[in-house]
């Protein structure tokens, strides 16, 4: 999943680690020592690494395509369950418990998903800072590292995990504490407390990927000499699912715990990126001034009681080819979208998806059609070199735009071309697959989201 914390000493240490993941990239030492915190101190910017991409500081095992996209699929099944307040599952941790492996009973309630198209950043923690590689979510309000003595069981990670008593300024929260009582809307779970009062936060992921720890506070290092005391975040001890080696999760969310809303009071209620494609880097940035709003274009921002931590957009058309679908504004904007970090494939409503599909087979009549591959239904034999993918254009409310390049609009597995769309059930969402190259900025106080085409370097 957006904020972030992180000393280009860190990411020196990395260098004697396997640093050649990609045979297009002799050497990792150029990219790391490009991936510097810069700082201001009225914003900073992060260097965000797709979790397959060149130098990335994790490994992440490559699934085949179609794990990747049922995985996906029960991600969108999340978002739409949040909305819809459905209970999936079931059971809840007693009130009050030891945290001892007999007595924590997962699963809880799915909340958010860690998704498959995570992108890694790096964040300090404590006094003195310790640095740690974390999936950045959009869709994820609470943060978590993974902690010492894990009490339970954690996941393999490509940093030494956080070891509290090394800190001279953690500090443990209550089941008392006004942060406590706000995890319910942070994680759709609500909080235990151990039999010494201590708060237990329980994060679980749609794609039943879980985190459940101490809920605490801590010094925070965003970028060198900018740090953020008191931030509130989890210390887990039992984790397990999709993280690869990172260390945990920070959350861009719209909720009052999210690492976003922490640094707001600091840096603004503002933040940007450039999610990479799996051959390139991208930046986060954090703050007002991180960017230049006469670059962007923007169409509004919308809140949606429902869950009040995701980000809302509103579609106005699609063109295909320079022709627009033949639909209403009001068919667009008749289900909710969501933009999202951590889904892959764009969901759309049906209403919209099938003139979709429709217009693109047209666009495409000189390519045999294949055989659907799991979720996705509109595929065409052979791969995307040599093929000519018309251009698919997603326009926003106000006139904010995307012009899809094939990269963005298809994609590629085992030789067989599929456009990179699905068919919503209930939600529409606007992945990271055509977010991808793009600046995206989030302005939550001024309630807009802005686009500008080819801001990753």
């Amino acid at each position: 999943m957006g904020l972030f914390l992180f000393l280009i000493v860190s990411l020196l240490l990395l260098i004697s680690v396997s640093c050649i993941r990609d045979n297009t990239h002799s050497s990792c030492t150029s990219i790391f020592q490009e991936d510097k915190h810069q700082s201001n101190g009225s914003g900073i910017h992060i260097t965000l690494h797709h979790v397959h991409g060149p130098c990335s500081p994790v490994t992440l095992p490559k699934l085949p395509l179609k794990d990747v996209l049922r995985l996906d699929e029960m991600r969108a099944q999340a978002l739409y369950n949040r909305l819809t307040k459905a209970n999936v599952t079931t059971s809840s941790m007693p009130k009050s418990v030891d945290l001892r492996p007999e007595m924590v009973n997962i699963p809880l309630k799915p909340g958010q998903s860690v998704g498959v198209g995570n992108y890694v950043i790096k964040i300090g923690l404590g006094t003195p800072a310790k640095y740690f590689t974390v999936m950045m979510d959009t869709g994820s309000s609470l943060s978590w590292v993974q902690c010492e003595p894990c009490e339970i069981s954690c996941h393999p990670q490509v940093d030494p995990r956080f070891n509290p008593s090394t800190s001279s300024t953690y500090e443990y929260l209550t089941c008392g504490t006004p942060e406590c009582s706000t995890l319910e809307a942070a994680t759709l779970n609500p909080p235990s407390c151990t039999l010494s009062n201590l708060c237990i936060y329980n994060s679980v992921y749609g794609d039943r990927s879980y985190s459940v720890g101490y809920l605490s506070r801590d010094t925070l290092t965003v970028a060198p000499s900018q740090t953020l005391p008191g931030f509130v975040y989890g210390c887990g001890q039992e984790n397990d699912g999709l993280f690869g080696q990172s260390a945990g999760i920070v959350g861009l969310a719209r909720n009052k715990l999210s690492l976003l809303s922490q640094l707001s009071s600091k840096y603004g209620y503002v933040f940007s990126y450039c999610l990479p494609t799996p051959s390139s880097t991208g930046t986060l940035s954090i703050g007002q001034s991180t960017y230049n709003p006469s670059i962007y274009k923007f169409t509004r921002m919308y809140l949606d009681r429902r869950d009040p931590s995701l980000y809302f957009l509103r579609l106005a058309s699609i063109t295909v080819a320079g022709k627009a679908l033949p639909l209403s504004v009001a068919v667009y904007t008749s289900t909710p979208m969501i933009i999202d970090s951590g889904t892959v494939i764009t969901r759309l409503s049906s209403a919209v998806y099938v003139p979709l599909r429709t217009a693109f087979v047209k666009a495409m009549a000189g390519y045999k059609q294949a055989q659907p591959i799991s979720i996705l239904d509109t595929c065409f034999e052979g791969g995307v070199q040599g093929k000519h993918v018309p251009e698919v254009r997603l326009i926003f409310e106000g006139g904010s735009e995307l012009r899809l390049a094939a990269q963005n609009s298809v994609i590629e597995v085992d030789g067989v071309t599929c456009l990179a769309f699905a068919e919503s059930r209930g939600v529409a969402i606007f992945g990271n697959r055509q977010q991808q190259t793009f600046g995206v900025v989030y302005d939550v106080s001024g309630s807009k989201i802005g686009f500008a085409a080819g801001r990753c370097g």
